[in-house]
Parts: structure tokens; sequence; C-alpha cells
């Protein structure tokens, strides 16, 4: 059946953030194709439904947390396209399925959210920040020693909460483009959650994580939905952050590396910076190059982190 002809459905986890991705993509899929009906199906997945998972720890479970049942969903033909963070998505997609477009990248910021103004340097020493991603954490703890660094859990919303009720958390780490994306308004500087202030500051020496601020849709290789969504794919944003994934690729790991990427397009090429801490105890790592292709410049920031 031709997919102008009956619904396409769309499969996305519940959180509020997930719902606001899956709507920009609906709503612009409708605009490049006219006459399109598209439904979203929500789809608990394992990091939804597992909170106490803890997402800090490499762990059998892991792989996939927010994404394996929206991919088992795409197999099974319940759905027919599935909306993404990309920063979620292991770096290998699935025999039969395929990544059919990304995205205009959204700002890649990490900000810090706290109940203290002048941010990370006005932080009190000992103040509890609440992070699961190791790489903002160990960069973090690299930054500011002092700092106790916990794990939390829960979507965006849950987390501006934890902070604003106090302890243990003073602070937490959020991206940029989540919060824009539930339509907080960030140049103002600071949120007002619950009654209270929460103040912003953006960590600019913070590199982001592999494809953060971009939107993945992926859909079964080879089916009608990949032609629909190829006017959705943003080819400058696609080959960046294939690099930076590729890079964690060649690293041998997934969201549990503490490794941070941005590649950006130049004249010269493909500009590529990672930073990387190998183990809790170990000093960052840095590494940087310029090359034509993803997979090149790639290919040469790991070898400089692997050989460090």
């Amino acid at each position: 059946m031709n997919a102008a002809q009956r619904p396409l459905i769309l499969g996305t986890r519940g959180s509020d953030l997930a719902l606001a991705q899956s709507r920009m993509v609906r709503d612009a899929l409708k605009a490049a194709h006219s006459g399109l009906n598209i439904e979203l199906k929500i789809i608990t997945t394992t990091g939804d439904a597992r909170t106490a998972l803890p997402l800090h720890e490499p762990t059998a479970e892991g792989a996939g947390l927010f994404t394996k049942q929206l991919e088992e969903a795409l197999h099974r033909e319940e759905i027919d396209l599935a909306v993404h963070s990309l920063k979620d998505l292991p770096v290998e997609t699935p025999e039969g399925l395929k990544l059919a477009a990304i995205l205009p990248r959204a700002p890649i910021d990490d900000l810090l959210v706290s109940r203290h103004p002048g941010g990370l340097a006005s932080l009190p020493s000992g103040s509890t920040v609440g992070s699961s991603s190791p790489r903002r954490a160990l960069l973090l703890k690299a930054r500011r020693p002092d700092l106790n660094l916990i794990p939390i859990r829960g979507n965006v919303p849950t987390r501006l909460s934890k902070v604003a009720a106090g302890a243990p958390f003073d602070a937490t780490i959020l991206a940029a483009a989540g919060l824009g994306r539930l339509g907080h308004d960030l140049s103002r500087g600071s949120l007002q959650i619950e009654g209270l202030t929460l103040w912003l500051e953006s960590l600019e020496w913070m590199l982001p994580a592999p494809g953060q601020g971009a939107i993945a849709v992926e859909c079964r290789a080879g089916d009608s939905t990949e032609e629909l969504l190829s006017s959705l794919n943003h080819a400058p944003t696609a080959r960046c952050v294939e690099a930076e994934r590729l890079v964690l690729k060649h690293l041998g790991g997934g969201c549990h590396l503490a490794l941070g990427a941005l590649a950006r397009e130049t004249q010269e090429g493909i500009s590529l910076n990672s930073i990387f801490i190998p183990r809790s105890e170990a000093a960052p790592l840095s590494a940087s190059a310029i090359a034509p292709t993803p997979a090149e410049v790639a290919r040469l920031v790991a070898d400089q982190l692997l050989s460090s």
C-alpha cells in the first residue's frame, strides 16, 4: 500500500522531549509531502521502564537502552519509522534497518543548571552535581575535583525538579538542545522551576557526546519510507555526526565511554576535536584532525587517542 494512502506509524518514546522531537519530524514530513498522514505510537523502552538501571555503567542491558524496543517494532513492522536522539543510538545499526535522515543539528552545548548564581566557579566546594554521563562527570571532576558527582535518573523535567527540590542536588548538567526543544527560553540565563530560579551556564569547554543535538530517523532499509525521509536529511550534519560516532566505534565503546567529540565542516575538510578519559583516575586525552571524509578524520583522531 502506498505510504500516502495510509497512515505512517511513527514510533516514539513517551517522554516530553521524545514527543517534542517526534512532532518535529512529523511536521517536517507533512510539510515536505502533501497529504501525508502520520500517527504517533508510543513505545516504552527498557530505559523508560526500568528507571533503576544505572546509565553510567557498561552493562549488556545498556546497549540501546532507549532504542532497542523501537528497533524491534520496526523489524516487526508495527511502526514505519522511529525517532531517536542520535546520542542514544548504538554505533552499529541493526541489519535491515537504516538511519534514513539526520535533521539539522540544534545547539550542542552542555549547560550547568544550578541553584547557585554565578556558574561553575561559584558552586561552593563540596556541592553535589547530578550526572549519569561519565563524560560530563569526569570532565567536570577534572576541572572541579572538590565537587561531589553522583548519578541522577529521570527525564529532563524530572531532573530539573530534583535540582529545584535541593538535597542532595545543587546542580545538574543538561543539553541545551533538549531544553530548547521543550520550550525553555535559554537566552535569559535562568529557568523558573517550581517557584525557584535555576541558573544556567554554558560549559563551552565541555565537548559534547557524539551526535549530541542531532535527531535521527530510522526505518527499514529499502522501505518506501526511506525515500520519504530523504527529504529531511541534512547532509552537513549527517557527515559531522558520522565522524563523531566513528571515533566512538573505533574506541570500542558505547554511551558509557567518557568521550566528547565535535566535528565541523570547513573549507579544508571535516575538522574533528575529541577528548577522552579512558579511566576514572586518568587525565583527559585530547586529539584533533582535519580530513576530507568522516571515515578518514575519525580514524586519525581515534589513532591519536589510542596511542596516547
